[in-house]
């Protein structure tokens, strides 16, 4: 009966994008993006002391806007620039994208293919999560994911561009720990989101190689290492289980 009744309120409540949802979703993700500044004046501090150019800096927030891609290319950043190994390190670091999006098509299969694609062009690791724990509950407005999007694109910029101005009197950014907040928020939607007990042998199994990977493996590997190591281990799972898990 449950499942009926949501199966009626999804049909009742169809995929939809509009101004008051995306100001939604930029509402709700407005606290993380206060930290997400700080992120991007690591970033502008960091690019300062590598011996960017203020504009190749924003430039790269504005159109790259991929925090650890854009950490891991100010550590290749030298001359000639290594553009093959700086294409392969960014689409290692990403691969995970590839399962965010899959478990986005649901929702936005509705649109037409190129309003798919814009609409993942802002996708970051946490309104992924914040939108996906909405479309769980039920919410079909893809605002809530263009507006988180557009949030944390916002203050990522701006924190890059407070940290060109003044990059020069900060030393060691690392110091405050600013990367624990992320972990924290995203460790809160999945659990805020009363995660089935199915999915702890996936997670456990994404933690344990990501971290062998960390330690043996290249930089930035144990990234996709993880992500595809717990989308395997998902999927090979028994049905059986599954059911009986989420029961």
């Amino acid at each position: 009966l449950a499942m009926r009744e949501k199966s009626m309120k999804i049909k009742e409540n169809p995929t939809r994008l509009d101004i008051a949802g995306t100001w939604r979703g930029i509402r709700m993700m407005l606290p993380l993006a206060v930290f997400t500044i700080a992120f991007g004046l690591a970033f502008g501090v960091a690019a300062v002391h590598q011996g960017l150019a203020g504009w190749e800096a924003m430039l790269m927030s504005l159109f790259v806007f991929a925090a650890p891609s854009q950490f891991a290319a100010l550590e290749m950043w030298h001359s000639p620039l290594p553009l093959l190994a700086l294409a392969a390190v960014t689409l290692a670091i990403h691969t995970r994208h590839m399962l965010m999006s899959a478990a986005l098509y649901p929702w936005l299969k509705a649109l037409p293919q190129r309003q798919q694609f814009a609409m993942v062009i802002l996708l970051t690791d946490s309104n992924w999560a914040m939108a996906l724990g909405e479309y769980q509950r039920g919410e079909r407005n893809l605002g809530i994911l263009l507006g988180g999007g557009i949030a944390l694109w916002g203050a990522w910029v701006a924190g890059t561009a407070i940290g060109l101005a003044f990059g020069g009197g900060i030393t060691e950014p690392e110091r405050f720990g600013l990367d624990v907040i992320m972990l924290c928020f995203l460790l809160m939607i999945v659990v805020g989101g009363n995660p089935r007990a199915a999915m702890a042998l996936p997670w456990l199994a994404a933690a344990a190689s990501a971290l062998m990977a960390y330690w043996w493996l290249p930089p930035y590997l144990h990234v996709m290492v993880g992500a595809i190591t717990g989308g395997v281990v998902a999927v090979l799972l028994p049905g059986r289980w599954l059911r009986e898990s989420a029961s």
